[in-house]
């Protein structure tokens, strides 16, 4: 993926989501996750805040690898054994399908996660069919490669789990 390529989805969806937090209300809930990285290592905050668009997840990440990066919502509040022990993708309607953040398969398909060329993720997205209390008692993870939702390659080859955090229930 050229730099060209990354640079041109972080502008669209900063010119976007601009529009989205213009026309947005107050939002009802807000919740803050910190990031580690498969090795423990911090990567920053990912904040989330419920909008009548859907959740807004605004990341604040350091040390990624520069390009798209799959993100989902796991379903288990757990990290451990490099992110494995998260489980897979969150899917409470047992859909069996990785079809997007717009399709009607696993709720914990998120929008892409850009990465920019100096390893910093802070471009907003939105989740339209989820919401802050969604998040309670899962994972956020980050795989090492983009995402084309859909079923083959495996989850739509996102690959390694380079980023987690965990969301327990309290």
């Amino acid at each position: 993926m050229t730099r060209s390529t990354v640079d041109r989805y972080i502008k669209l969806a900063k010119i976007g989501l601009s529009l989205v937090l213009f026309l947005a209300s107050a939002s009802a809930y807000s919740l803050s996750v910190q990031m580690y990285s498969s090795t423990g290592t911090p990567l920053g905050t990912i904040y989330f805040e419920d909008t009548k668009y859907g959740l807004l997840i605004t990341p604040k990440l350091t040390k990624l690898p520069m390009g798209l990066h799959g993100f989902h919502i796991h379903q288990h509040p757990s990290c451990d054994d490099k992110g494995m022990s998260a489980g897979g993708h969150f899917d409470p309607a047992n859909t069996l399908h990785h079809l997007g953040p717009y399709g009607e398969g696993h709720l914990g398909d998120l929008p892409l996660l850009a990465v920019n060329s100096r390893g910093e993720a802070n471009t907003a997205i939105l989740a339209p069919r989820l919401q802050v209390d969604t998040l309670i008692g899962h994972a956020i993870m980050i795989h090492e490669g983009g995402d084309n939702y859909s079923d083959t390659p495996p989850l739509g080859g996102g690959g390694a789990r380079i980023g987690c955090g965990k969301i327990p229930l309290n």
